[in-house]
């Protein structure tokens, strides 16, 4: 992975002792909070319901073991003992004191981690694949393209103020873990007579204008991807509006002027830029490339990994859901369930972070990921070593089997943190973790995802099951969308018909469950194959019907 240089500590060094004195002058009364309000959000700091809160990047969700170890660390010096991963594959603590903020980023930095273009009008956090570099299906680990992508927005000069906030994700694979099609720019790798490039996706977004991105090339060489990219940021701060923050996002751009006029605007302004590039960006990549090589893999048999398989039902249970395949023979990648029954979706205990970093530095070759599923991942493991890996897990309360099912639920942090949610989020995702506990390996795989406002932080829009929670006149209102997609096969899903009340939204979830298994054409088939199949009048029926509702449908 890539290691912070001289020049990226000195910047890191410097910066943040601007920020330290910033909040200087904010906690002497010198600065308003509106005037502190700009200057905060370019650092990561945000003003929650109860309390600050402090978004850390965590690059294409890349880090190693003492990243991990310093992110326990802050958590139980400046936090309350547990930090929250994100669908942004950040980490966010939500209860630093204002005045120990740049002591954190300062621990921050002794790591090679910030919290820079967390927030605010800019590029974001350059998300990707969390299985890049390991996956068997990959075509090559997008992630030193990701990390091009990453020192060329940071601090880039013409690109700090955008119409609006702009996101980026990457994947290698055919198979789309990094949901491209749901971002302002997706790029996924493909091959073209042997060449690696790039298919350019655009004007991507949920919130409360979703939008499948629109293919604004088909493939764009790998030696282009760089300037073109520019291109694509240089229209869109030169024409997206920036007259109503609501249609100020690249997606309202492109819909306005047309995906035939924006590739033309595009092709234009990259003429004019390759030129300027002179193969730079090409040298670093190669220069980042040596930096993503793959670890020292071991050759050794996996006869105790056999054993346990066969004999223990608990263990065989973890890996049938919780273990992907690895391009390296002998290897396993490991997902790690941060979405225990009950448990608040993307939380992790300092003590947990510590076990999950000592495993990948005894087991994984030094490395961690997280995925915008808010889960963590050992990607490199050996299977001999999976019993050990398990039973650590277990015993730390990290072995949840339940990768892809139904307890394994994105959900925002809603309105028990955040000051825009409009509703609960994280008791409505415990409480369906509950009621499905028993019988989720008996329903397969079924993404559930779950917003508490329109903003859509919990992708509800691509979940099988998508949960919108809205205020109704003071009353906390769930509506519910069905047939939602997130991978290459990306879809919006389909409102269902009026919202529930709190205390109805369970119950409801349980009547899809139960419809769906009523109507499925076999154990294999899916939730989503399902409702591809039959439509979403049946579920309707099962949603609204039994209950009274018949018009509703």
């Amino acid at each position: 992975m890539y290691a912070y240089s001289d020049f990226d500590h000195a910047f890191l060094k410097t910066r943040n002792a601007q920020f330290r004195a910033q909040i200087a002058r904010r906690i002497a009364g010198h600065l308003t909070e509106d005037e502190f309000k700009p200057l905060r959000l370019m650092n990561g700091l945000y003003l929650q319901l109860h309390a600050y809160m402090l978004r850390v990047a965590i690059p294409y969700g890349t880090l190693n073991s003492r990243q991990m170890h310093q992110l326990a660390m802050i958590a139980e010096r400046w936090d309350k003992g547990y930090g929250h991963f994100t669908t942004r594959q950040n980490i966010q603590f939500n209860w630093p004191r204002l005045n120990d903020v740049p002591d954190m980023l300062d621990a921050l930095a002794e790591v090679g981690m910030h919290a820079i273009q967390t927030s605010g009008n800019c590029v974001r956090n350059v998300t990707a694949d969390h299985f890049a570099g390991a996956a068997a299906d990959e075509i090559a680990d997008p992630r030193p393209v990701a990390e091009l992508l990453r020192q060329w927005s940071t601090d880039h000069p013409e690109f700090q103020f955008l119409p609006r906030k702009f996101k980026i994700a990457i994947t290698g694979s055919p198979n789309d873990r990094a949901v491209t099609r749901a971002h302002d720019i997706g790029l996924r790798m493909v091959l073209r007579d042997g060449a690696r490039g790039f298919e350019v996706i655009v004007g991507g977004g949920l919130g409360r204008t979703p939008v499948i991105g629109k293919v604004l090339a088909e493939f764009i060489p790998e030696a282009d991807l760089l300037p073109y990219i520019e291109a694509i940021l240089s229209v869109y701060n030169s024409f997206g509006r920036r007259d109503n923050k609501y249609k100020a996002r690249i997606k309202i751009m492109v819909n306005e002027l047309g995906i035939e006029e924006v590739r033309a605007r595009v092709a234009a302004r990259f003429a004019l830029l390759r030129d300027e590039w002179q193969g730079a960006d090409g040298a670093i990549l190669n220069d980042l490339r040596r930096a993503f090589a793959p670890p020292a893999f071991r050759v050794a048999p996996t006869d105790a990994f056999d054993a346990a398989y066969a004999s223990d039902p608990v263990f065989r249970a973890f890996v049938d859901t919780n273990i992907t395949a690895h391009w390296q023979d002998g290897y396993a990648i490991v997902s790690i369930s941060l979405k225990a029954h009950g448990a608040t979706p993307g939380d992790a205990t300092a003590d947990q972070m510590r076990v999950m970093a000592d495993l990948a530095a005894r087991y994984g070759h030094d490395e961690l990921r997280i995925s915008h599923e808010q889960n963590v991942i050992l990607p490199h493991v050996h299977k001999s070593d999976l019993p050990a890996v398990h039973a650590a897990l277990r015993a730390a309360g990290l072995a949840t089997a339940n990768i892809g099912l139904a307890s394994d639920i994105i959900a925002c942090p809603g309105m028990d943190y955040c000051a825009l949610a409009t509703a609960r989020s994280i008791p409505v995702a415990q409480e369906i973790a509950r009621v499905v506990e028993a019988r989720e390996h008996d329903i397969g795989g079924l993404k559930i995802k779950i917003s508490g406002c329109i903003n859509a932080c919990g992708h509800h829009h691509v979940g099988h099951i998508g949960i919108l929670g809205l205020d109704r006149a003071g009353v906390e209102n769930y509506q519910i969308t069905l047939g939602g997609d997130a991978t290459e096969t990306a879809a919006l899903g389909e409102r269902a018909g009026p919202g529930f009340a709190y205390d109805q939204i369970v119950p409801a979830i349980e009547r899809l469950i139960d419809a769906y298994l009523d109507l499925r054409e076999g154990d294999d088939e899916t939730f989503i194959d399902t409702f591809r199949r039959l439509g979403a009048q049946p579920f309707k029926d099962a949603l609204y019907l039994t209950q009274g509702h018949a018009d509703a449908a």
